[in-house]
């Protein structure tokens, strides 16, 4: 297969949650560069009609919905709208997620806490591959890319709940890869330290460097480094590749303690 061939999603209709910024952003405009249809879903709707703007510039077609992953009625909607809009769904890139940040104290963790974060980061992922795999089934083609973290491989102190709850999308991901094989394949990328938004917050230059000494590349990520990742997973580049969790993190951690 040549190379143009493997990188080629035109015809692919993919969902991508958190596609407002950052890495979902990035990932969005790096499929439809490869040619794909793609629905931005965010919980901030402003967000994703940003970045339907940045996919049909690029000669793309794109759809905007607005939808809160924590929510069992918005995810079936995106799926519902996707499939109305656009007739089938081939990848989905499950990347809106979040706690961690080094907040999470053990002695003050409460259980509504745990559950939303769980809610958010694990119980999304499972209820949109639930709703997205008879339709990749059906066009026999699917791709389902789960965004884990480099906090589900380490220790770091404060980050119990997020770092567990991620490892838990990479276990998810490799049973997942077995039940839904042969037609979808089902992988995960484990982000390292990358320079988004939230995080120019509260970089500084001595806390990058700190965050660089056990770093082999000595910068910290770009949310297009992740992206890249995701177009192998999402191409036919990756057709016998399923199961798998990789590590997008400059080769070492970005650790701050």
């Amino acid at each position: 297969m040549k190379i143009s061939e493997q990188y080629n999603l035109k015809g692919k209709v993919a969902i991508i949650t958190g596609a407002g910024d950052g890495i979902g952003r990035a990932s969005a405009l790096k499929l439809a560069q490869a040619g794909a249809t793609v629905v931005c879903s965010d919980l901030d709707l402003e967000k994703a009609q940003e970045t339907v703007v940045m996919v049909k510039e690029l000669g793309a077609e794109g759809l905007a919905v607005k939808c809160n992953v924590t929510v069992e009625e918005d995810m079936k909607a995106l799926v519902d709208e996707t499939v109305k809009q656009f007739g089938k769904v081939n990848i989905l890139v499950n990347n809106a997620g979040g706690g961690g940040g080094g907040k999470e104290k053990l002695e003050e963790l409460t259980l509504d806490y745990i559950t939303f974060i769980y809610k958010l980061n694990v119980f999304s992922v499972f209820t949109l591959m639930k709703l997205c795999a008879p339709h990749m089934r059906k066009d026999g083609y699917g791709s389902i890319i789960n965004i884990s973290s480099m906090a589900s491989n380490m220790v770091s102190h404060n980050m119990s709940v997020y770092g567990s709850s991620k490892a838990a999308i990479n276990q998810l991901t490799k049973y997942a890869a077995y039940d839904l094989g042969p037609e979808i394949r089902v992988n995960a990328i484990g982000p390292g330290a990358i320079k988004t938004r939230a995080l120019g917050t509260v970089l500084t230059p001595e806390i990058e460097q700190k965050m660089l000494a056990k770093t082999p590349i000595k910068r910290l990520g770009e949310a297009e480094d992740i992206a890249d990742a995701v177009l192998y997973f999402a191409s036919p580049a990756s057709s016998w590749t399923s199961g798998q969790v990789i590590f997008v993190n400059g080769g070492g951690t970005q650790e701050l303690d």
